[in-house]
């Protein structure tokens, strides 16, 4: 399969260098990007990247902004220091690439976040926000670990266990409505078995006319049509941990 065949969906807005904001810090046996409000806080959010890693520009933008919203922002490595995807990769080898990077089996690397957060950081609310690969993460997390107080899964649908719907901890989920990695009868499904089965606070909303990866895009590549949308999103990502933290 040609790269020109399947261009990445998550590769549009990462064209141009950002500088961020933050620093990069050692945590047990990984890295993690981390940025901190202008003010003191004790609330804290974990950002999980998508298939591209920790050191996408994009993620990095997504945490500074968190971070000038009054939280603590962390985006760890939770690839381990393994080689993220690529554009430039084959996407006949996905799957392949996939096979150690698996966006629910990050247990002890979020054990070691949430230690580092509590203990260096004096962190006592803490919250999750993922992008596609992290997307599913945060879906992942919201149904493990109850002192997470909010989560946002941003184009991310855990598909493989039986208890996905039978959430711990109030979860927004963002979708674009031409995703073509998520069709919309699996997020319908989603929202129709929350509604029977999850006993917390959720939302699943859809952004029409979107595409994955538009609510991390920068703002220097964004479509000025798709632009309320991409704001919308990010309020809303934003007023979710705002009501839950």
């Amino acid at each position: 399969m040609a790269n020109e065949a399947k261009p990445c969906p998550c590769d549009i807005g990462d064209r141009m260098e950002y500088g961020a904001l933050g620093q990069e810090v050692q945590i047990e046996h990984f890295k993690a990007y981390v940025v901190k409000p202008s003010t003191a806080s004790d609330k804290a959010i974990i950002v999980i990247q998508d298939i591209f890693g920790w050191q996408l520009p994009n993620t990095r933008y997504m945490a500074d902004m968190l971070a000038a919203n009054g939280y603590i922002a962390i985006c760890p490595d939770f690839f381990v220091g393994k080689e993220p995807w690529s554009p430039t990769k084959d996407w006949s080898n996905f799957q392949e690439w996939l096979q150690d990077k698996k966006p629910t089996a990050i247990n002890k690397e979020v054990d070691a976040v949430l230690k580092f957060l509590k203990d260096q950081c004096g962190v006592k609310h803490i919250g999750v926000v993922g992008f596609c690969w992290g997307g599913v993460a945060t879906h992942y997390l919201a149904l493990l670990y109850p002192e997470i107080k909010a989560g946002v899964s941003v184009y991310g649908i855990v598909r493989e266990r039986e208890d996905r719907y039978e959430l711990k901890s109030p979860t927004l989920f963002i979708f674009a409505e031409n995703d073509s990695v998520i069709p919309l009868d699996q997020v319908s499904a989603l929202e129709a078995n929350l509604k029977e089965k999850c006993k917390v606070n959720y939302q699943v909303k859809i952004f029409p006319g979107q595409t994955h990866g538009f609510v991390h895009r920068k703002r220097e590549d964004i479509n000025p049509a798709d632009k309320p949308y991409i704001q919308e999103a990010r309020k809303d990502l934003l007023n979710w941990l705002n009501k839950y933290m």
